[in-house]
């Protein structure tokens, strides 16, 4: 039996669970796949083939002897190079670090090794999961499957950029102000940021205390759940409301910030998809919110200073163990002084709450973009585009950093093409602990993003949908 590399986690799941298929099958398959295309996207850093397929055979034989362990039992996953599996390499992007091997499991590698997926290898991430591109100065950029030419978001950049290549069924990601959902948007992937806490964070690099939040991309949003479902390790099933329709779903329309300077074709994908959300029952009413204008400095106010604390020792030690990028953004936290960052984290409470009061007392989510702009090509962001480049870079955050501030959750969903054959996305605001009732709308959501434009096969390596 043969499964495809685009096959759903979820259908995969079902054929290996009822013995119609060998574990080996989609391990391989898989690793054809990553042998195929992956040295064009740049996307990985590492193939583990012997180890996954010894794996598949093992599992094999717990199946066989009745000792299934679940959805994600033989599904295989590849994930950002910054979680540690006891053993295993994890070098953060950075080849200054080359041969750092973890001595212990972090909780989600654990709770994915137990439910017996199968780690493909490790991918592609921005310099200490720092950039919003895709681009490293160390080891090249990442592409996007679509076009090459164009960026793939980062820093999760190769998870977002393997799933929609179809070199695993999902992958693990961060997302610090916008690292799952920005590749998600870009890659035309589910990705999900959850709330703030939800899930563990011992066994990943740390990059900033307070706003650093594991992730999860796959190809669906039922795939995103049955993936979270494991990652979470509460007994909740984040899929219940999978198939269930958006009857009786309100979807809040920001009346500031989020769609202020759209691009016309960003702003006529989601007004198709609102269209579509409609003819399933949903409803839409505009909504009030705190001024958002300031939310993504204050983020920046407690991001640089945790993240600068964090590095300073290395910084002194070993300065050439940073790109130049890296090394001159670091040292700005120090410019922050101890009042503005502790007023940054009282405001921070305050303004959850009132979100809470003002905007969630309305509708069950908002409904609004991952991206004001297209997504830019790879020239646009290089160092030698100049000012340009800044404020291009400026801009990708400008959505998702807000969210990653009040530590809500928020689900990047495909939401159709621009005219240059890119993809466009939906970003599903919710209050904390949402993750079920945005997962349900983004199953929705997704369903109808329309097949690729024509002539994006000549330039990128993805599928229709």
């Amino acid at each position: 039996m043969t499964v495809g590399h685009l096959q759903s986690l979820h259908d995969m799941s079902e054929a290996l669970a009822s013995g119609k298929m060998a574990f080996e099958v989609p391990v391989k398959e898989h690793l054809e796949r990553i042998t195929a295309v992956s040295d064009k996207l740049n996307c990985r850093v590492e193939v583990e083939a012997e180890t996954a397929l010894e794996r598949a055979r093992t599992l094999d034989k717990k199946r066989a002897a009745g000792q299934l362990r679940g959805p994600l039992h033989g599904i295989p996953l590849v994930h950002k190079d910054m979680f540690h599996d006891a053993g295993r390499l994890s070098e953060y992007g950075r080849p200054a670090i080359a041969g750092h091997r973890a001595d212990r499991t972090g909780t989600l590698m654990k709770r994915l090794n137990d439910a017996g997926e199968v780690t493909l290898g490790r991918l592609h991430m921005n310099e200490f999961a720092m950039g919003p591109t895709g681009h490293n100065a160390h080891i090249g950029r990442c592409r996007n499957p679509w076009n090459t030419d164009y960026v793939t978001g980062g820093s999760s950049s190769g998870s977002g950029a393997a799933v929609a290549a179809g070199l695993a069924a999902g992958a693990l990601g961060s997302d610090t102000g916008g690292s799952v959902r920005l590749p998600a948007a870009m890659c035309d992937d589910p990705g999900l940021k959850p709330t703030q806490g939800l899930l563990p964070q011992d066994g990943m690099m740390g990059l900033s205390e307070r706003l650093d939040c594991p992730g999860v991309l796959a190809r669906s949003s039922r795939d995103v759940a049955v993936l979270f479902n494991t990652l979470a390790g509460n007994g909740e099933d984040y899929a219940v409301g999978i198939g269930k329709g958006v009857e009786r779903l309100c979807f809040g329309i920001p009346e500031s910030w989020y769609f202020d300077d759209l691009d016309p074709q960003v702003a006529a994908q989601l007004d198709r998809t609102r269209k579509d959300l409609e003819s399933e029952g949903a409803s839409f009413r505009d909504v009030a919110s705190p001024d958002h204008t300031n939310f993504g400095e204050m983020a920046n106010i407690v991001f640089t200073p945790e993240a600068t604390a964090l590095h300073a020792d290395r910084m002194k030690a070993h300065p050439e163990h940073y790109g130049a990028q890296v090394f001159a953004r670091l040292p700005q936290g120090l410019a922050i002084s101890a009042v503005q960052y502790r007023q940054a984290l009282q405001l921070r409470a305050a303004y959850a709450h009132a979100m809470m009061t003002l905007t969630f007392s309305e509708c069950d989510m908002l409904f609004a973009p991952v991206l004001r702009r297209l997504v830019p090509t790879d020239a646009t962001t290089d160092v030698q585009a100049g000012s340009d480049m800044r404020a291009v870079i400026a801009g990708l955050s400008d959505l998702t950093r807000p969210v990653s501030y009040l530590g809500f959750p928020a689900l990047s969903v495909p939401a159709g093409f621009d005219d240059a054959g890119l993809p466009v996305a939906l970003q599903l605001i919710g209050p904390p602990l949402s993750e079920k009732a945005l997962l349900r709308a983004g199953d929705v959501a997704e369903r109808d993003v329309g097949l690729l434009p024509t002539g994006t096969q000549e330039t990128g390596v993805s599928h229709d949908r």
